[in-house]
């Protein structure tokens, strides 16, 4: 089983996007390590706050497959195809890293560049899986998030104790 792991963003009916994105994503790929979630302004286009978390998860599924998955769930949230990458969303799930796996096929780019990229991304990934290799900068994350310069993408610590379900098990976020 590979291990992944998958960013969640919302900032359309956030609090019910994260929480029934979770019960889905419980639903089909069993236990999940839950970051704590991190409210952001939107980056790229004028739009409400987004909400951001990352969870690992374990799955046969090959890559494309769990993105295929992912964007099924996506579609179910009320997520279309057609909507542009800088535009407001019920529910973003993007596949961050799938264990090693160095790709670039098909759309698909792991890992994915967001991560050394956003604030959003970077720090809940540094939550749960701050030990884990960079597969292309070599680093863990929690050096990556510890060397990102913040100064220019506040993030804030959300209650998650409704948002997460009934058996969450995030961490508590740290500077």
């Amino acid at each position: 089983m590979a291990r992944v792991y998958v960013s969640i963003g919302s900032n359309v009916r956030r609090r019910e996007n994260i929480r029934s994105a979770i019960a889905s994503l419980r639903g089909q790929f069993g236990e999940l390590m839950l970051s704590p979630v991190y409210e952001s302004a939107a980056i790229g286009f004028p739009g409400d706050h987004f909400y951001n978390l990352v969870v690992g998860l374990s799955t046969d599924l090959d890559p494309h497959g769990l993105r295929t998955r992912l964007a099924a769930i996506e579609s179910q949230h009320g997520r279309t195809p057609d909507t542009p990458r800088y535009a407001p969303r019920p529910l973003d799930l993007d596949i961050l890293l799938y264990d090693d796996l160095v790709i670039r096929d098909n759309g698909l780019h792991l890992p994915r560049k967001d991560i050394t990229r956003y604030a959003f991304v970077l720090r809940p990934l540094a939550d749960i899986a701050g030990e884990v290799m960079h597969p292309l900068e070599g680093r863990r994350i929690r050096e990556l998030w510890a060397e990102f310069d913040k100064s220019g993408q506040a993030l804030a610590p959300v209650p998650h104790a409704d948002l997460l379900g009934p058996s969450a098990s995030a961490s508590e976020p740290r500077a």
